[in-house]
């Protein structure tokens, strides 16, 4: 906004006259120019982001969530999407080293450490994550079975146990060749109602991740890896009618049911069994399917504790 012409007084009292030299001056002075001032990261100790690495220093979630959420969410985000974009290099097998985790930007402005990741993935009722302690001889040792802080030649690694978006990542993962495979015998994807218009036409579909993930079962009291609590509606699927279809299915370390669905990445609405409202438990009109299933079997399910 151009600044008023500050009045000009004289002897004869103030100057009005627009074309007066003092006006003139005033139309003309330059504006100040603002200094370019180097970006500083949340630490505010006047080091460039450049010190740790790439990617910003800004943790995932929103401002409201409890610090031990945001965590969750940057190291989850980190390990199944952006390593690469965070200057952090990843395994074909999912493997990070820990090390480059506590140095990236967005972890460290959230203060974890070692000790605090161990307790994250121990304490984690969804299981998401594998910690190991990988020795100079090349051997993995799980981290409950390390003593102490595990001194000696190696290094610690971490990795997401599936929802990969980042397509070199090859988990080893269980084939499931038959129903029987599936400890819950079940198979159930959970979503939104505004998802489910398009999911009954099309199917399910893996989008820019790997896999679509299938539960167990139905959450309920318990907590079910693989569907999210929010979900609206229940998509039973039916496995062994998938399997032999040439669909293939995989059972990842912490009990979710994965698959790349068809050529194209979708599980066909041919292949649901039945599809139900999550909060009534009734199934939908049209997609009653094989008729009533035990809830308090799916409820069991596959739980996680």
């Amino acid at each position: 906004m151009t600044e008023p012409a500050a009045p000009t007084t004289s002897t004869t009292g103030t100057n009005t006259n627009p074309s007066s030299p003092a006006s003139d001056q005033q139309r003309q002075r330059p504006k100040p120019q603002k200094q370019n001032q180097p970006r500083q990261n949340q630490g505010g100790n006047g080091h460039s982001n450049n010190s740790r690495g790439k990617g910003g220093t800004k943790p995932r979630g929103l401002e409201r969530d409890t610090p031990e959420v945001r965590l969750s969410k940057t190291l989850s985000w980190i390990l199944r999407h952006r390593a690469s974009s965070e200057g952090i290099v990843m395994r074909k097998d999912g493997f990070v080293k820990v090390d480059d985790i506590l140095r990236n930007g967005r972890i460290q402005s959230l203060g974890l450490t070692l000790d605090q990741l161990k307790d994250i993935v121990q304490a984690d009722s969804k299981q998401r994550y594998t910690l190991v302690h990988e020795r100079s001889d090349g051997t993995s040792v799980a981290s409950s079975a390390v003593a102490g802080d595990g001194a000696g030649e190696g290094v610690w690694l971490i990795r997401a146990n599936q929802g990969h978006s980042i397509s070199t990542v090859k988990v080893e993962m269980k084939p499931i060749l038959s129903l029987d495979d599936i400890p819950s015998k079940l198979a159930v994807h959970g979503t939104t109602r505004e998802a489910w218009a398009s999911i009954q036409k099309q199917g399910l579909s893996k989008m820019m991740r790997n896999h679509i993930h299938l539960a167990q079962g139905v959450g309920g009291d318990n907590v079910i890896s693989g569907m999210r609590r929010s979900s609206q509606i229940l998509v039973f699927v039916n496995v062994q009618k998938a399997l032999d279809a040439g669909i293939k299915f995989e059972l990842s370390d912490n009990g979710v049911v994965l698959t790349g669905g068809d050529e194209k990445g979708f599980l066909r609405p041919q292949f649901f069994d039945r599809v139900e409202d999550a909060k009534m438990r009734q199934a939908l009109a049209g997609w009653e399917g094989r008729g009533a299933i035990d809830n308090k079997a799916v409820a069991m399910g596959s739980t996680v504790s």
